[in-house]
């Protein structure tokens, strides 16, 4: 499986560092400061980027989330009363830390603000919002896309925040992560590394790079069958572990698209999950496909892969959260919509981005929403009150 060069950076870090793990291709492909096709765009998505994603749909998507957000906050500030008991007179309502990873632009989130300006303006006093993206081009935009809002920004950086307490939201991030692959082959299981061969980018099988993607494989009690590739993502593991030391307490909104693993793992999915994005065209595996997709044009197109989110609640409740809702991103607007945003329909384009949103086989059964909890208890959601499945 091979591909030409679209330009020499690629091959030259190969040269130097040797074969890469397709988690370090992709690094190298989306994250790379200088070629990296996050690296180089304050904006991917949207009308005249490569694909669409829920806040490209209109305000409607952030205006929904609000509602979910306001309840989080009134959460913490009761459980914070309950625990220390002051008298109600001399009660100083907390600060509310709103963070958003992967936040590219700030368009999600000004969409947040905005909406609470309008609802709960003593809220929106006591928000900080902190947007944590990796992309400079992107974070540099951020006051531009706030605009009237931006008085709200606290910090824009790409870690995130040393402690906070409130909210983390990551809309389609955590399938963005790199991540290696692996197949299994008569001989067991091998990683796919890309490398050189006469100027041009090829796959090629070799042992594999630690013993954590054997490990990830074993926990699940996962067996894949000969030919079977899989995609595993050892940086979502870290990441959610992350957030667990940073968050004093508060709550977790994860939107992605992915699977359980017992789906995820299976002979539907044998080929891969590896997917790219450019000019709103999409190019997933194919069994017998010479030049996998993602190998092309790196830094020209997106490549993200489903995530598994049985290890990702897995890793999330050892580092110390509850899990407080798995459900479609269908449920969990209808949800919302029902408690309060169905005003926010009152025209046709609304009507529409709401069908939209909610569409089976489109963004509302394909993207799944987890909600996890630290320190709060275990709440009845707003989000979790109309139906709490997983298609």
């Amino acid at each position: 499986m091979s591909c030409l060069f679209p330009s020499g950076k690629t091959e030259n870090l190969i040269r130097e560092r040797g074969p890469l793990t397709v988690a370090a291709f992709m690094e190298f492909a989306l994250y790379d400061p200088d070629a990296g096709y996050y690296a180089r765009a304050a904006q991917r998505s949207g009308r005249a980027g490569d694909f669409f994603t829920s806040v490209d749909v209109g305000s409607l998507f952030g205006e929904l989330l609000e509602i979910q957000l306001a309840e989080m906050a009134g959460v913490l500030e009761a459980t914070a009363a309950e625990a220390t008991m002051p008298p109600v007179s001399a009660r100083q309502p907390s600060s509310f830390d709103l963070v958003e990873a992967g936040a590219g632009n700030g368009r999600l989130s000004a969409d947040v603000l905005r909406a609470l300006q309008r609802r709960d303006p003593r809220l929106y006093d006591r928000t900080h919002l902190h947007l944590v993206e990796a992309g400079a081009a992107a974070r540099e935009a951020q006051r531009a896309t706030l605009g009237e809002v931006a008085d709200r920004l606290t910090s824009s950086g790409p870690e995130l925040p040393s402690s906070f307490e409130g909210t983390l939201v990551a809309n389609e991030l955590i399938d963005a992560f790199p991540v290696h692959q692996v197949v299994m082959r008569a001989e067991g299981l091998r990683e796919v590394y890309v490398d050189v061969s006469d100027d041009r980018l090829v796959a090629r099988d070799g042992p594999l790079s630690t013993p954590a993607l054997r490990d990830y494989l074993d926990r699940l009690g996962v067996t894949l069958e000969p030919g079977w590739r899989v995609e595993i993502n050892l940086r979502a593991i870290d990441w959610i572990r992350d957030v667990a030391r940073r968050l004093r307490r508060g709550f977790v909104v994860l939107i992605d698209y992915g699977h359980e693993a017992r789906e995820l793992y299976s002979a539907t999915h044998a080929s891969g999950t590896l997917t790219t994005f450019a000019q709103h065209t999409m190019a997933g595996p194919e069994a017998g496909r010479q030049t996998p997709p993602w190998l092309l044009k790196p830094g020209d197109q997106d490549i993200t892969a489903h995530v598994d989110f049985t290890t990702l609640r897995t890793a999330a409740e050892e580092a110390g959260f509850s899990t407080l809702g798995f459900l479609d991103q269908t449920y969990f607007l209808l949800a919302l919509a029902g408690a309060g945003g169905v005003e926010q329909c009152d025209t046709l384009k609304k009507r529409l981005a709401l069908k939209t949103l909610l569409m089976p086989g489109g963004l509302g059964s394909t993207h799944k929403v987890l909600i996890l909890g630290k320190g709060v208890g275990a709440p009845a959601l707003q989000g979790c009150s109309y139906r709490v499945r997983v298609t």
